[in-house]
């Protein structure tokens, strides 16, 4: 069952290989109802207790595949389905985050069916624009926070 804030707890670890902390990850949930294909995301950095993680660094796993932002941008037929999925934000730096209480904010937005052209424009996530600014857009500034608790 889906958190209804669009990032989860559930789900918020750091990434294990081998014995080793390669990494860590959230994951996140849609709320357009009809879900997303990829190439419709815009996504953004993730800024974790202040840092900022570029998009370039954060990739997304849907479905069980890993996409770099680069790849979203060009993959029209994955579908990120809204009921019952989440996607899977990963950053790889070793080490991870120490256990706690962490302040994670995940940039993205997305386009839909009946997004007006001209409100593209305004879909860089990273973009510093008041929420006013674009009237009607499906993931409000793009800015999601929430304060998790690594264990």
């Amino acid at each position: 069952m889906l958190e209804k804030p669009i990032v989860q707890q559930r789900g918020f670890r750091n990434i294990v290989k081998d014995g080793e902390i390669i990494g860590f990850q959230v994951k996140v949930r849609s709320t357009y109802y009809r879900g997303i294909y990829l190439s419709e995301i815009f996504p953004g950095a993730m800024v974790v207790d202040g840092k900022v993680y570029p998009k370039k660094d954060v990739i997304w796993e849907v479905n069980g595949k890993e996409y770099t932002t680069d790849q979203m941008e060009t993959e029209t037929n994955v579908h990120w389905c809204c009921t019952n999925d989440t996607a899977t934000l990963k950053v790889y730096v070793p080490g991870g985050l120490s256990q706690g209480y962490h302040d994670v904010e995940v940039r993205f937005k997305f386009s839909s069916s009946y997004l007006p052209p001209q409100l593209q424009t305004h879909m860089d996530p990273d973009e510093e624009l008041p929420e006013t600014d674009i009237p009607g857009l499906m993931a409000g500034n793009g800015r999601h926070k929430r304060r998790l608790l690594l264990v």
